[in-house]
């Protein structure tokens, strides 16, 4: 079944240092194209989301935004080292001061840069994390895409068969109407002479007939339905190739509501025009 190009996924994991999360969202589009909104510390790896993306979806403007959220308590650190080189030098100044009683406190300490330092979370631990969350909301993504393709999917083979139906109509009505509008043509070149030329009214008859058939226009619906069933059924992305389907369906709708000659026809002409605008509104949503 085909997949719709709207659709939100998020997926998040927890460990030790804190909490990762992934939120996807997807709209339609032409083409397939992507926003990544990360940390600056993993900027380097946008290549590589990318890549992975193109593997889930084809077609759909995707945002893609990753948090990370440290544990509290996570991020406190005491660098000893600088501490130690920060009290001797103290000491070293304090000889040189004639008053040395003033007090020297652990926060005055702690305040000196490079003393309280964040715990670095491991950089290869944090991409495979990162990778891993990603592909999580990745299936997650295609899942929703595919549920709602899926209710697309009904929506447009309900109006297929209302074509369906509208195309059997008129191709039911259509010899009645022919006859009709010749036993009409007949009528009219009685009024005018007595004197009619039997040859030359057949071939006037011939001419309408041939323009007014529409069965060549009935037989490319019918065919063209029965395409769009087939792309339906696909799990490859279709969406172009139904919008290609739909432009078809619309060009022999309005050769049959030209070639109409009564209210039946144009009716039917007319109807088909609505449900193919309706089918291709919810066309532009596909994969």
């Amino acid at each position: 079944m085909p997949r719709s190009m709207t659709a939100f996924a998020s997926a998040s994991a927890k460990y030790p240092w804190g909490t990762l999360t992934w939120e996807l969202r997807s709209i339609n589009h032409r083409f397939l194209e992507a926003t990544f909104r990360l940390p600056e510390t993993l900027r380097h790896l946008e290549i590589t989301y990318r890549e992975k993306l193109r593997r889930f979806a084809q077609r759909g403007k995707i945002d893609c935004a990753l948090r990370i959220e440290l544990a509290q308590g996570h991020a406190c650190g005491i660098n000893l080292d600088i501490a130690r080189q920060y009290l001797d030098a103290c000491k070293e100044i304090q000889q040189l001061m004639q008053d040395s009683s003033a007090p020297l406190s652990p926060i005055d300490v702690l305040q000196v840069p490079g003393v309280l330092q964040e715990d670095q979370v491991d950089a290869q631990t944090l991409q495979m994390a990162t990778l891993d969350v990603y592909a999580e909301a990745l299936n997650k993504l295609v899942d929703a895409r595919s549920r709602e393709g899926d209710r697309l999917a009904t929506f447009i083979s309900e109006r297929l068969e209302k074509i369906k139906l509208e195309v059997t109509h008129a191709r039911t009505v259509l010899p009645q109407l022919m006859t009709q509008q010749q036993q009409k043509l007949r009528g009219k070149l009685e009024q005018v002479t007595a004197q009619l030329d039997e040859e030359r009214l057949e071939q006037e008859l011939v001419y309408l007939a041939n323009k007014s058939d529409a069965g060549e226009e009935l037989d490319r619906l019918e065919t063209h339905i029965e395409e769009f069933y087939r792309a339906l059924n696909s799990t490859s992305p279709v969406g172009r190739r139904l919008d290609f389907l739909l432009q078809e369906l619309n060009r022999e709708a309005n050769t049959l509501s030209s070639k109409s000659q009564a209210a039946t026809t144009t009716h039917s002409a007319v109807e088909l025009k609505v449900l193919i605008e309706q089918i291709r509104e919810q066309v532009q949503n596909l994969e």
